[in-house]
């Protein structure tokens, strides 16, 4: 067992769809969890332990405030509630996972983390393609161990349990793989469809090689269950097979410190603040090909889980790995910005609006994309990364819209600009405007925007045309302003605007 322990955060990232809500988070999601218990089967809690409660067990825990060492609880019936007094984050468990298969999957994710941090990072892996294809994953080395696999709720099959207790293949179903030469077609980069062998206790599968140039590394399975899998599966499986073989290489290199400070590096990509063009090489990307950038806000609600993010980048460093090889994703200042290599010099506007509407059903939240435009090359990506948090800012009341181009908003945008170099620089508004209260000012915004049309602007303030005027003439006597003049009426609508 790990002696440091993931936070609550990082193991909720790993758990994925297995913990469907959080109840409670009083004190935040930094606490380190090093061991998982069941209450009620007479184990101690000790100090850093997550506590899976099964079904009748939340009344008696709850009774113990103040005296529990845990770092957090999970509530596998739904009761949730219960427990908030207990001052513990509260994970909410997905019905569908029981007590002993979600509290294995716990330990199986703090075991990996204290062995190889890559493989925490493989079960947030499995878990999110589990979430895309509908069905149930497992990823394994390349010598058929077990490395990660998703919560299995309903419909696994025998060979699934098998393989999950046993940590690996069982030689029967390899056997079979053999015969049908599924080995030598996944080295080829296929994506493999396994027929049902009821008599092997198997049921359908997808697989998928994981693979660095010619070096086999693994492979990822995804067995039907319940449910149809995803019209979409294969093209998820090819771009997790990507992502795993970066999680797996990074697991065995001796510089595991550079695996970890890469989502950092990256940031420097949108800042600038860097040799652009060697931290691009340094991240595996060309920074002579052109670039698009797409940023993506969740437009989260104060209820959404604070881990939401972290699913998200997940979920689209999938679908940017299978659409472009060296697409990057960069979390930053609560956005997720998408480096798209585009040697067409075309946005990948569709691709972003499928994308989109994918973060929209499995997260919940009203997702929204802005297309800002491609960068000739890397070290121009700061500047459209700017453009792209301005367009979202203008389209926030506007839920409706899934994806904007930076040309639908021009603008907005540059205006947005404006009023921010007025805020910074007060001496370039009109301050005559100053001294008009608030009903004077919306009277010569709304004369301003009708162009000087008294009718139009006193029907949109709901007032006769002559008190419009009225007011119009007391305006120019208090501020003396002209507003025959072109440049005098320019910076006064500014003025108003910011």
């Amino acid at each position: 067992m790990s002696e440091t322990g993931l936070t609550v955060k990082a193991l909720l990232k790993a758990l994925d769809k297995a913990v469907h809500g959080l109840a409670a988070a009083p004190r935040g999601l930094g606490g380190v969890v090093r061991s998982v218990v069941v209450a009620g089967d007479g184990a101690p809690v000790p100090a850093g332990a997550l506590v899976v409660v099964p079904p009748g067990e939340a009344a008696a825990l709850a009774a113990r405030p103040g005296q529990l060492a845990a770092s957090a609880v999970a509530a596998v019936d739904g009761d949730a509630d219960g427990l908030r007094g207990l001052g513990l984050p509260v994970l909410c468990v997905d019905p569908a996972v029981g007590t002993g298969e979600f509290a294995a999957l716990a330990r199986s994710v703090l075991e990996a983390a204290a062995t190889d941090t890559g493989h925490g990072d493989l079960f947030s892996l499995a878990q999110t393609v589990a979430t895309l294809t509908g069905g149930i994953v497992s990823i394994e080395d390349a010598a058929g161990q077990v490395l990660a696999y998703s919560a299995s709720g309903e419909g696994a099959d025998e060979l699934r349990r098998q393989t999950i207790l046993g940590r690996g293949c069982p030689e029967s179903f390899l056997a079979h793989l053999r015969e049908w030469g599924v080995n030598e077609r996944i080295r080829d980069g296929e994506v493999v469809e396994v027929a049902e062998r009821p008599d092997l206790g198997a049921a359908r599968r997808l697989v998928v090689g994981i693979q660095a140039g010619e070096r086999a590394l693994g492979t990822i399975w995804v067995q039907v269950g319940g449910r149809p899998l995803a019209r979409t599966s294969p093209q998820v499986l090819r771009g997790a097979a990507r992502l795993a073989a970066l999680h797996v290489m990074r697991a065995h290199s001796e510089a595991r410190s550079t695996g970890r400070d890469t989502e950092g590096l990256a940031v420097g990509l949108l800042t600038g603040a860097f040799d652009t063009d060697a931290l691009a090489r340094h991240l595996g990307a060309d920074p002579t090909t052109p670039v698009a950038v797409v940023a993506l806000a969740l437009r989260e609600g104060e209820v959404d889980p604070p881990w939401r993010l972290d699913q998200a980048a997940e979920i689209t460093s999938v679908y940017a790995a299978a659409y472009r090889r060296e697409a990057l994703v960069i979390p930053a200042c609560g956005l997720l910005y998408v480096l798209v290599p585009a040697p067409s010099g075309q946005a990948p506007t569709a691709w972003t609006r499928e994308l989109v509407s994918v973060l929209r059903e499995n997260l919940g939240t009203p997702v929204q994309a802005a297309v800002a435009g491609v960068a000739p090359r890397m070290r121009a990506v700061p500047s459209l990364k700017k453009v792209a948090s301005r367009a979202l800012e203008v389209v926030a009341d506007r839920p409706e819209r899934l994806v904007t181009a930076f040309e639908e908003v021009r603008s907005s945008v540059v205006l947005r600009e404006l009023f921010d170099a007025l805020a910074d620089r007060p001496g370039l508004r009109d301050d005559r405007l100053d001294a008009l209260d608030d009903e004077q000012r919306r009277s010569l915004s709304a004369y301003l925007d009708a162009f000087g049309d008294v009718s139009g602007a006193a029907e949109r303030l709901h007032v006769h045309p002559n008190t419009l005027r009225h007011r119009i003439r007391r305006i120019r006597e208090l501020t003396g302003l002209d507003l025959d003049d072109a440049d005098q009426r320019l910076l006064a609508t500014l003025t108003l605007r910011a």
